[in-house]
């Protein structure tokens, strides 16, 4: 499954590994949205006033580098990469020729990493982007265990994502703030409406809000098969929940459960196997028009079956399941449309959620618009005025040859392989949460990076290279850098908490220096100052220019530094949600969380195929890390700071 590549899902082109997660680090938290008014008379004119991204001093960058380098290398290969970057930095040398030449695109563009950025880490990626790429949500399970209860539900939500989207339409959306500086809102306008389409070597993406006759309707997929459903009626008003509830009782009578081809489990495939099926697929003229219906849909609703019966205690990790990729053919993932930029999931058995594709945006559009959601479904619906005739939903028809059969068949075969090999646990931990670190003036983020780090260090006797999501809102079409999570001050502290031979006030005093340590590196990365996403630059520079690629990006500390073990990301909702994504190497893990004031949400993921991971022994020993920081802060007078 994973090839014969050493660096599991690394470009060909590139050498830089997709990281998956969602973008926030310790943003959204600190934002600060301002009223719903027009700011500054219209979205483009709020864009257009925000900074371009900086690039940072090539020799800031090479210094930062080594310091990343320090906890994860050992001390031979460290002396070997900086006489590499003394090399590479020389006056005269490749890497002032680079830097010149990045320089002068950051001058001529809007932003001079994004779209390298979407193509090197979303859309040249070829492994599939079901647990590879997508994350999936799980929201609380909701209060009803049949059709009718899934019905009402669905239906508050559609209208609860009309509403957001109005705000969309209007260009009404909270600009949001950050101390001060107001963020780029640009993915929000890229998630409904738009699609992945795929492609022989490379995929593209297409967002048909921003064509002429935008569409008016969503893809509602059931047993299966998809319906085209219009949401808005003839006036331009949205449907009401009632009225939606009604077209939604429609389309489950009239798809029962068939013998019909699963189509949607193509899009499950490798990139390369579905692009070549797409092309096959596409040939027939009403394939064609199903397809392009379901790409032009303002999102897809995925009415799942009920799932297996499942403890309390195993409830989320088991809808986590159902979010990232339906269960295997057996169950829902054929109940899907992945290339589809954002699909909500609600289970008849009151497991609900959603999954997004990745490539057009990071998680703060999405989770703003899934508490909008929540907050919506929540409300009384208001008395509905006279029904009116409501147009049948369209069923889409496929006509499938024997080679589709054959297609579908090889990608249910690969989709249930997967779905065996992820394990996801999700626990909530409720000792504490964010209001322990805040009583000790810690940042919640850097205080569970940093039990992050002990879990791994306990577990495996090393520090691994860590990736954290930073969000670039702050300038224009901004995504991510990363944030270097493993620190020589993390390493001191890991090193230093279970050795009897160290005081309790000397390893507060560590924590203390690892926590700061990591906000320092937080802020440095939200402000642009960051060091991967300047390499990618200067590698894709060199790449522009038809020159070689400089030794420093041959050297295997590069290599190591980019194979992230812990792959993680904070994402703070308004509600008690959590995002789950896989691991983004074959022996790491993919680790979420979401900071909740009295308890946290963690979902952690391992393959079974790797010997090495495990999720829920990673996840105990992060429970048991957290318990312990806080027993030694609580034990041990603290210094005046």
């Amino acid at each position: 499954m994973f090839g014969s590549r050493t660096m599991w899902g690394i470009c060909s082109r590139t050498g830089l590994r997709m990281v998956k997660p969602c973008g926030f680090g310790r943003l959204r938290h600190l934002v600060k949205p301002v009223s719903a008014t027009r700011v500054s008379g219209r979205y483009l004119t709020h864009q257009k006033g925000l900074p371009g991204l900086p690039v940072p001093p090539l020799q800031q960058t090479c210094e930062r580098y080594v310091g990343a380098l320090e906890p994860i290398l050992e001390v031979e290969e460290l002396k070997h990469t900086k006489q590499l970057l003394d090399e590479f930095q020389r006056a005269g040398g490749v890497g002032e020729r680079l830097q010149r030449g990045l320089e002068k695109r950051a001058s001529s563009t809007e932003n001079w990493l994004s779209a390298w950025w979407v193509e090197v880490a979303y859309l040249d990626y070829r492994l599939p982007v079901v647990v590879h790429s997508s994350p999936g949500l799980v929201l609380p399970r909701m209060n009803f265990s049949d059709k009718q209860g899934q019905m009402r539900f669905a239906s508050k939500l559609i209208a609860g994502v009309l509403d957001f989207k109005t705000m969309i339409d209007n260009e009404t959306l909270p600009v949001e703030f950050l101390g001060g500086n107001s963020l780029c809102m640009n993915q929000y306008y890229e998630v409904l409406s738009s699609c992945r389409i795929p492609g022989l070597k490379r995929d593209s993406i297409v967002n048909h809000a921003k064509s002429s006759q935008p569409p008016k309707h969503i893809t509602v997929v059931h047993n299966f098969q998809f319906f085209v459903l219009d949401v808005y009626s003839s006036d331009g008003t949205p449907l009401t929940s009632d009225q939606l509830c009604v077209q939604l009782e429609r389309i489950c009578s009239a798809s029962p459960e068939t013998s019909e081809e699963p189509v949607g489990i193509l899009t499950t495939q490798h990139r390369d196997s579905w692009g070549q099926a797409y092309l096959n697929l596409i040939q027939d003229k009403t394939n064609k028009e199903s397809v392009l219906a379901i790409q032009r849909s303002i999102f897809t609703l995925c009415l799942d079956g009920a799932t297996p019966p499942a403890s309390d205690e195993t409830y989320r990790s088991c809808a986590a399941v159902q979010m990232l990729h339906g269960g295997g053919s057996r169950w829902n993932s054929a109940n899907r449309w992945f290339d589809k930029t954002l699909q909500f999931i609600v289970g008849e058995d009151g497991i609900c959620g959603a999954i997004y594709e990745h490539a057009p945006a990071e998680g703060p559009p999405i989770v703003a618009l899934i508490d909008h959601v929540v907050e919506y479904s929540r409300k009384t619906d208001m008395p509905t005025s006279p029904s009116v005739p409501l147009q049948t939903p369209q069923k889409l028809h496929f006509n499938i040859s024997a080679e589709m059969k054959k297609d579908i068949e090889e990608a249910e075969n690969n989709m249930n392989t997967l779905a065996r090999d992820l394990d996801v646990r999700v626990i909530v931990f409720g000792h504490f949460g964010k209001n322990v670190p805040k009583a000790h003036k810690m940042s919640p983020d850097a205080f569970i990076q940093i039990a992050l780090q002990l879990a791994y260090y306990r577990t495996y006797q090393r520090c691994c290279s860590t990736y954290e999501s930073a969000s670039l809102r702050m300038y224009r079409l901004g995504r991510t850098d990363t944030i270097r999570s493993a620190s020589s001050a993390s390493a001191s502290f890991v090193k230093a908490f279970d050795d009897p031979n160290k005081k309790n006030t000397e390893k507060v005093d560590l924590m203390e220096k690892a926590v700061k340590a990591h906000r320092a590196y937080t802020n440095m990365a939200i402000s642009g100052q960051a060091i991967d996403r300047h390499l990618l630059g200067l590698k894709m520079q060199a790449v522009e220019e038809k020159l070689s690629v400089p030794e420093i990006f041959k050297d295997p500390a590069y290599a190591k530094a980019l194979h992230y073990q812990l792959s993680t990301s904070q994402v703070p909702s308004k509600t008690d949600c959590v995002m789950c994504f896989g691991p983004v190497v074959p022996n790491g893990y993919g680790v979420c969380y979401n900071p909740m004031n009295e308890h946290i949400n963690f979902a952690v993921s391992s393959f079974n195929s790797c010997k090495e991971t495990n999720a829920a022994r990673l996840s105990a020993a992060v429970e048991d890390a957290l318990l312990d920081m806080r027993t030694l802060l609580e034990q041990t007078p603290r210094a005046k700071l």
